[in-house]
């Protein structure tokens, strides 16, 4: 009788682990070191990808009732198959955690597309559309750094260290806000709150609030000041100044899923200004208008630019 009770107990274990109705010393009964110590790190993975895509809570539940299913299905079930419920069911969480990954976590972004963000810390990050930002949840709480390619608005929280690596230069914090745009030969930093570091391979640059710093295409780094509390991208508009045309073009492109053909033109005329995310016409119209430059869609999302 107490052996029966032992297998209707352990036959439902991991999903009731899971659940939070059996609590982390008990299951430390019931497995070996090794198992306990992979189904936390487990458990922190669905966690922490729980809280990145938060449209993928659906699933999750969908997962936690196909294990708790599984299990119900073998409770009254003889040793041998009761053995193979929980090799079953050890082996599709194992199946979902390699899907997660093996502890880099990586945030992608499409056209048009914004991704708000919490990191483990609590930190929020709100990525810009095209953008990539990857970093290790395993390895978190001794290295607090993250990958970076595109663009990125970060709130970090009080107390904590930060480094954003990107190709163009890496940028430490310790609570603060700050906005970083690295694609290709453009870098620039913007601090709104606190203080961030800025490094090169040839410079160091403190930033105190309201400042920002600028390097394009190789050249010196710029320093500029803002009056902006935040990014005007987050608001659904992108604001530049004093930047080459092709840097407007290239954000064009990634707002609004389109290709734009600048070959008559020159790439390389300052622009200063906006445009808006929610009308494609509208925000052409406002960049090209402004600068006496035709533009003309020959094919289904294909603008193209000329001066005549």
């Amino acid at each position: 009788m107490e052996e029966q009770n032992l297998h209707s107990e352990k036959d439902t274990f991991l999903a009731k682990w899971l659940a939070g109705e059996l609590s982390d010393d008990k299951l430390k009964t019931m497995v070996s070191k090794a198992d306990y110590n992979s189904f936390l790190k487990l458990r922190k993975g669905i966690q922490t990808y729980d809280a990145l895509e938060s449209s993928t809570d659906t699933s999750f539940v969908k997962i936690q009732n196909h294990i708790s299913n599984k299990s119900t299905k073998v409770r009254n079930l003889n040793s041998n198959n009761w053995l193979l419920g929980i090799a079953a069911s050890v082996i599709l969480l194992f199946g979902l955690f390699f899907i997660l990954g093996d502890d880099i976590v990586s945030i992608e972004t499409s056209f048009g597309e914004q991704k708000a963000i919490v990191l483990l810390d609590g930190s929020e990050v709100i990525l810009n559309s095209k953008s990539i930002l990857t970093y290790n949840e395993d390895d978190w709480k001794n290295n607090r750094t993250l990958n970076l390619i595109g663009e990125a608005y970060f709130k970090v929280k009080k107390g904590s260290t930060f480094t954003v690596v990107t190709d163009n230069g890496d940028v430490k914090v310790l609570g603060t806000q700050f906005n970083v745009n690295s694609l290709g030969d453009l870098f620039e930093v913007t601090c709104f709150e606190g203080k961030v570091s800025v490094t090169t391979k040839e410079e160091e640059y403190i930033l105190l609030p309201t400042k920002f710093v600028r390097r394009i295409n190789g050249n010196v780094i710029e320093k500029w000041a803002t009056i902006d509390l935040n990014p005007s991208w987050i608001h659904g508009e992108s604001s530049f100044e004093s930047v080459p045309l092709k840097y407007v073009i290239n954000s064009l492109e990634a707002q609004y899923d389109i290709e734009i053909n600048s070959k008559d033109i020159n790439n390389n005329i300052i622009y200063t200004g906006s445009f808006t995310h929610n009308n494609l016409d509208t925000a052409l119209k406002t960049v090209f208008k402004s600068l006496q430059i035709r533009y003309i869609e020959k094919e289904k999302r294909n603008i193209y630019l000329s001066t005549k």
